[in-house]
């Protein structure tokens, strides 16, 4: 069983002494970075000077400044900027200012974990990695409620890393929810698994095979849409609040049987043979070295393979229907920085 820690395990006053950098203010910068201040810490802000994320910090009050000048002042530096720029940023203008007994935090292991970046080892280094979007951790914090946290120490010289840590997800009310203790490897592996099988890979690929197989049937692309992506949601949801225990109390008997007894004949021992291959790149570092490597050539195929998707047919009919529901949130533009 894995442990769970609450407020009750999480002492602020050994954070609040520190000075706290955040680097990056995108959908979890600007989380950590104001529900840390609310909770009475000394936080300052790193970003592009003039960028949208420098202006929006300037606008929400925090103390803003460079990642060299935000380095060299903080004894706590959390790194929430995209895993592609870490290793850049971290050997250019973190490393320099690390003296010991500071922090180094992260929000995700994928650096730490592939030895992107190797910090110094009289120097702390900790995770704490909210399992929610940065408006949602920032949103339940302000109502008095937190989104359950991941935490890992991976070096802790002082002595006060996982203290640090919890007063950490306490500082932006993770506590209120759960933390659960982990490892950097652990939460690594899961959360590129997740992502490529289920998450981001699976499930899109399940649903354009779906909307394919309709409409090359005859069906209206319009019916398609609506049966195989816009659909997803309620379902999704369903899954979120219960459990598939309440989706399949939820839906009509007819939906329950028809997936209960037609889904194995799309999730195959062929596919989870896969799974188990695409765990094994994950585990391996095959798949962080393909990454890598993907940057340093400037991301040709992450290009091909963005074009392939704005241009598929599902794309093109969700963008003529969605304007038809004006319930929907219009989707913000993406921030800059975002981790």
């Amino acid at each position: 069983m894995t442990s769970m820690y609450y407020d009750k395990d999480a002492d602020l006053s050994v954070l609040q002494p520190k000075k706290i950098a955040v680097l990056g203010y995108g959908s979890q910068g600007h989380a950590h970075a104001l529900n840390l201040s609310d909770s009475g810490m000394n936080v300052r802000v790193a970003d592009r000077k003039g960028s949208k994320a420098w202006e929006q910090a300037k606008n929400d009050g925090l103390e803003l400044g460079t990642v060299d000048e935000v380095s060299q002042w903080a004894d706590v530096i959390m790194v929430l900027l995209p895993d592609q720029y870490q290793k850049e940023v971290y050997d250019s203008q973190i490393a320099p200012h690390l003296k010991p007994g500071d922090t180094l935090a992260f929000a995700h292991g994928f650096n730490i974990h592939f030895k992107q970046i190797v910090p110094p080892s009289e120097v702390n280094v900790m995770m704490i990695a909210p399992k929610g979007p940065g408006h949602l951790v920032r949103r339940t914090y302000q109502d008095g409620k937190g989104v359950p946290c991941l935490f890992a120490v991976h070096q802790d010289p002082s002595g006060e890393t996982k203290a640090l840590a919890l007063a950490w997800a306490r500082g932006i009310g993770g506590t209120r929810a759960g933390v659960i203790e982990t490892t950097f490897k652990d939460e690594t592996e899961t959360d590129l698994f997740g992502e490529q099988a289920v998450l981001c890979g699976g499930s899109a690929e399940l649903i354009k095979a779906g909307f394919e197989t309709l409409v090359e049937a005859g069906y209206p692309p319009e019916l398609a849409y609506f049966e195989c992506l816009h659909e997803m949601k309620l379902i999704v949801d369903l899954y979120y609040e219960g459990g598939l225990s309440l989706m399949n109390y939820s839906v009509s008997d007819t939906a329950e049987y028809g997936g209960m007894t037609r889904g194995s004949r799309i999730i195959t021992d062929e596919t989870r043979a896969e799974m188990k291959k695409m765990l094994e790149d994950v585990q391996s570092g095959a798949f962080a070295r393909e990454w890598i490597e993907e940057n340093a050539q400037g991301q040709p195929r992450m290009q091909q393979l963005r074009a392939a998707t704005r241009s598929h047919g599902i794309e093109e009919v969700g963008a003529r229907l969605r304007p038809m529901m004006s319930w929907l949130n219009r989707p913000e533009e993406p921030r800059e920085d975002e981790e």
